[in-house]
């Protein structure tokens, strides 16, 4: 789990709770190094007799104050997550205070005191921003270059003072970048992952609302859909129980066709509205196939005469089932309109598919041989028509004609054959 710093909502929470244990195993590891490079400090101070180096012996009070500085700045390592500006401040007054209490030259030049800086530099500034720890960071190479200029300045072959004060500010700035930069490295690849992050949830986000919208439109379609179907067998049942009323005394064989034809026009509704379901239900054992073109020979009927051009013609060839079933609907659904807004006119359907690239579907009717009867529900006929025609990319035109009747007609694009497409 990557460290994160304490929020202002936290900081109430003990220092001891807020420490975790990678903080105690940094800790650790900074001072086992500071430990062995103090014990090795001897040895490496005998390979260069030609100029000892002061060292202070293991037991003596030097080295038990180099010893207590290295665990002070374990504790700054252990709480710089949690508390970046009191341990930078710790980890940079300890070396100026070792130099102080005459801990000696060795251990300002042997560096045993900059690793825990380098440490809690890194460790702060990857827990918190830059911008919060800059004040603490100048402070922090101001004391490093304050002990290392004390400490240069005390040795026997020390240069002049703009020297000494130019190589321990060096000094001081070297240490603090050797944490700062891998720092800021970490930083900026943890602000890259976590905007990809971002933006893979915006992404989730958006295709979530595009599947709402779809499901939402899914279901508006449904809905007409099933209007349409209910409102098409319907409306003629209704014209038909009219019939059939009126015929019941003056012609009952009449008035008995018509109540068969109830009868088929409700079992035709039941299937239509069966099939539909079925769409939405995969282990429904009803008839989901597609409506198509050719369909629409059965759909006529003997209510309306139909044209198809060329008489042997497969209007539904290269047309996507899609488009097909809208061209049934529009069919059916004008079909239905005309008888009820126009009883008793004449229909004719016309399918011509002689075009390569298109197939056009004409429903029209003559002026209405009676009055309709008045509907107290307005339709969506035209709507559904439109917006089916949009989705397959097909045109959709109706209006009035001279005569005082009505056309619908659509155009059907035809897909493009392989042999067009290929290069």
């Amino acid at each position: 789990m990557p460290d994160v710093p304490v929020t202002p909502a936290s900081a109430a929470v003990p220092l001891r709770a807020a420490i975790r244990r990678g903080d105690v195993v940094a800790a650790g590891v900074t001072l086992a190094i500071g430990v062995a490079g103090l014990l090795a400090l001897p040895a490496v101070a005998a390979m260069e007799p030609a100029e000892p180096v002061p060292v202070p012996p293991p037991g003596a009070p030097g080295w038990w104050l180099v010893v207590a500085a290295l665990v002070v700045q374990a504790g700054a390592v252990a709480v710089a997550r949690v508390a970046p500006r009191a341990a930078l401040l710790v980890v940079a007054l300890v070396p100026l205070g070792v130099t102080a209490a005459g801990g000696g030259p060795a251990v300002a030049a042997s560096g045993l005191l900059t690793v825990a800086v380098v440490v809690v530099v890194y460790r702060a500034v990857v827990a918190w921003s830059l911008a919060r720890l800059r004040g603490a960071l100048v402070l922090a190479v101001v004391l490093l270059a304050v002990a290392s200029g004390v400490a240069g300045a005390g040795a026997v072959d020390a240069p002049g003072t703009p020297l000494v004060v130019l190589a321990a500010a060096a000094q001081s700035v070297a240490v603090v970048a050797l944490g700062l930069v891998p720092a800021l490295v970490v930083s900026s690849r943890r602000a890259v992952r976590a905007a990809q992050e971002g933006e893979l949830r915006a992404l989730a986000g958006e295709q979530e609302a595009r599947v709402r919208t779809a499901l939402a439109e899914q279901r508006t379609a449904m809905a007409r859909e099933l209007h349409d179907i209910a409102a098409h067998h319907l409306s003629g049942i209704a014209l038909m129980a009219s019939a059939i009323d009126r015929q019941i005394t003056t012609d009952p064989e009449a008035a008995r066709q018509g109540v068969r034809e109830v009868r088929e026009q409700s079992r035709v509704v039941l299937a239509d509205l069966r099939r539909l379901v079925g769409l939405l239900r995969q282990d429904d054992g009803a008839e989901t196939s597609a409506l198509t073109l050719a369909a629409v020979r059965d759909l006529v009927g003997a209510d309306a005469v139909l044209d198809v051009l060329p008489a042997d013609a497969d209007p539904g060839d290269g047309v996507g089932p899609l488009a097909q079933l809208a061209g049934y609907r529009m069919v059916q659904e004008s079909l239905a309109n005309a008888r009820a807004h126009a009883p008793d006119a004449a229909c004719r359907v016309t399918v011509d598919a002689r075009a390569a690239d298109v197939v056009v579907l004409t429903v029209r009717n003559g002026p209405p041989g009676r009055e309709p009867v008045p509907s107290e529900h307005g339709g969506h006929g035209l709507r559904g028509m439109r917006e089916r025609a949009e989705l397959v990319g097909a045109d959709l035109r109706h209006g009035p004609t001279p005569d005082g009747g009505w056309e619908v007609r659509l155009v059907l694009p035809r897909e493009p054959r392989a042999e067009e497409t290929a290069p």
